[in-house]
């Protein structure tokens, strides 16, 4: 009687490995795209951020300067809402220069990296 060897064999074909590779291939192609332009829409996020952070200080700083005049800071341009926001305007940004009259709201600039716009109303109190 012979007898037969049993040969086990253990891990992938070469074919089940060229299909995993493949569709690996296909997996990062479609997803490096989405992550090349997230940079564009960061900045573009933060400079509106920003545009708000100084609506919100310029509302602040009106409504306490109407009650005390000590209070906050004077707004008679659109640069000088940057005052009122606390820490300041970080560095990378600048705003429009714009009058504004007193009790008057006009619709302001901001201009951040990469020439990122985005507005932010001022109301002028003196």
């Amino acid at each position: 009687m012979r007898r037969k060897a049993i040969i086990k064999t253990f891990g992938f074909t070469l074919i089940e490995l060229v299909i995993v590779i493949a569709i690996i291939g296909i997996l990062a192609a479609v997803a490096i795209p989405k992550f090349i332009d997230l940079s564009s829409n960061a900045q573009s996020a933060a400079t509106t951020s920003i545009a708000g952070a100084l609506s919100a200080a310029n509302a602040s700083n009106y409504a306490a300067r109407k009650l005390n005049s000590s209070l906050g800071v004077a707004v008679t341009n659109c640069t000088s809402v940057s005052g009122a926001l606390q820490g300041g305007l970080p560095s990378g940004y600048t705003i429009t220069s714009g009058a504004v009259s007193a009790d008057a709201t006009v619709t302001c600039t901001l201009t951040g990296p990469s020439s990122t716009t985005a507005t932010f109303t001022a109301t002028g109190i003196t």
